[in-house]
């Protein structure tokens, strides 16, 4: 009987991580395969449901949403002493949370900050904050303020929430936040290098994508611009132009600024949480996947992750998805012994999202019939089912 680890990441509107690697191993047993599931994400949305699924604790915390409404957020902890914490940036402040008209200029971190608050008051040693799908540009502003930063305008009023309010900041008073985190471990899940200002920073690259019109974009910099120029005068911190500190409209930067934290690939942060390299002990080969898988995987996706570290395991990886855009050549590079897509079985997309619990099922089959049979770690030249 062979060994096959399934550790997918989500198709993005069709099925979670979890879901997916489900009906892959539905299929791979009706072959009689022995499966393990174990779920990934790359710090994004989905990274607590795919931990709480590799035996994480979940855990629920009514927190303040993007733009002030209440939501039951999720975050996920360890049950070993170790004491982890994984918290997700879009379980509280995420662009789903957010009612239409999306408001760009008055979106707010504050309830992750609140989730940060519940995991170092449960014991956390280690807080591991994954970030993406954010709604706020507020570098973090919001976050911290739940934390107890005080950010103050010319009068000392607290600012209210939101980016385009950075404007007014006058001064800042994070008096009570060192002793609170000065033992605990905050390690950042970011995949992107953006810094906080600029062409490349949070409000110019991801403010659009959380409904800034270009004018918006020019208030939200000028907020961002104008709360590092402070952090840097009260605190003599200046991390603004760090690799990440752009990520999630610019909360890496005040996890940074303010917590210490480091920042680390989501995936590869992920996998070393759930003990991947010891799941693929003894394994014959692994499965992963997404829902598109193009050249942004090869850049650190979850997908790109995993087979990384099963080929310095020695076990072959196969890729799944519900459309391939990657040449056989781009598949070598990143890793992946062959590649089966959806498409393949129905071309009709939207008939492909709807079905793709069946179809991943299909597939599943198909890649036991194919390579299953063949000898252990014989890895075939990359193709599409």
């Amino acid at each position: 009987m062979r060994r096959v680890v399934v550790a997918p990441d989500k198709f993005k509107g069709s099925l979670s991580a979890a879901e997916v690697a489900a009906h892959l191993a539905a299929g791979l047993r009706t072959e009689g395969s022995d499966v393990e599931c174990v779920p990934v994400a790359d710090g994004g949305d989905g990274t607590v449901a795919a931990m709480v699924t590799s035996g994480y604790q979940a855990q629920w915390t009514r927190v303040t949403g993007p733009l002030g409404a209440l939501v039951d957020a999720m975050w996920a902890s360890s049950s070993s002493g170790a004491a982890v914490a994984v918290v997700e940036l879009a379980q509280a402040s995420g662009l789903v949370l957010s009612p239409r008209p999306l408001d760009a200029l008055r979106a707010s971190s504050r309830g992750t900050g609140e989730l940060l608050r519940a995991a170092r008051d449960s014991g956390a040693r280690h807080v591991v904050l994954g970030v993406g799908g954010s709604a706020c540009t507020d570098g973090g502003a919001g976050m911290l303020q739940a934390l107890g930063v005080r950010l103050l305008d010319a009068n000392g009023r607290d600012l209210p929430p939101g980016g385009a309010a950075l404007r007014d900041l006058a001064s800042i008073d994070a008096a009570e936040v060192p002793d609170a985190w000065r033992d605990i471990e905050v390690t950042v899940a970011c995949d992107v290098d953006n810094p906080l200002l600029g062409p490349n920073g949070a409000a110019a690259v991801y403010g659009p994508q959380k409904g800034a019109s270009p004018s918006d974009v020019a208030v939200l910099e000028a907020g961002l611009a104008r709360f590092a120029e402070v952090v840097r005068r009260d605190l003599g911190v200046d991390v603004a132009d760090s690799p990440g500190a752009g990520a999630a409209g610019g909360v890496a930067y005040g996890v940074l600024a303010f917590l210490d934290a480091r920042l680390r690939s989501g995936i590869e942060l992920v996998l070393s949480l759930v003990d991947f390299d010891k799941r693929l002990v003894g394994a014959d080969l692994v499965i992963t996947g997404e829902g598109r898988l193009d050249t942004q995987t090869m850049r650190g996706k979850a997908p790109a992750g995993v087979a990384a570290a099963a080929t310095r395991a020695g076990v072959p990886t196969i890729a799944v998805s519900g459309v391939c855009e990657l040449t056989s050549a781009q598949l070598v590079e990143a890793g992946f012994t062959a590649a089966y897509q959806l498409s393949d079985l129905e071309p009709d997309l939207q008939r492909s999202i709807r079905d793709a619990g069946p179809l991943l099922e299909r597939i599943a089959t198909h890649i036991a019939a194919d390579l299953l049979a063949a000898p252990a770690h014989n890895p075939t030249a990359p193709r599409s089912s």
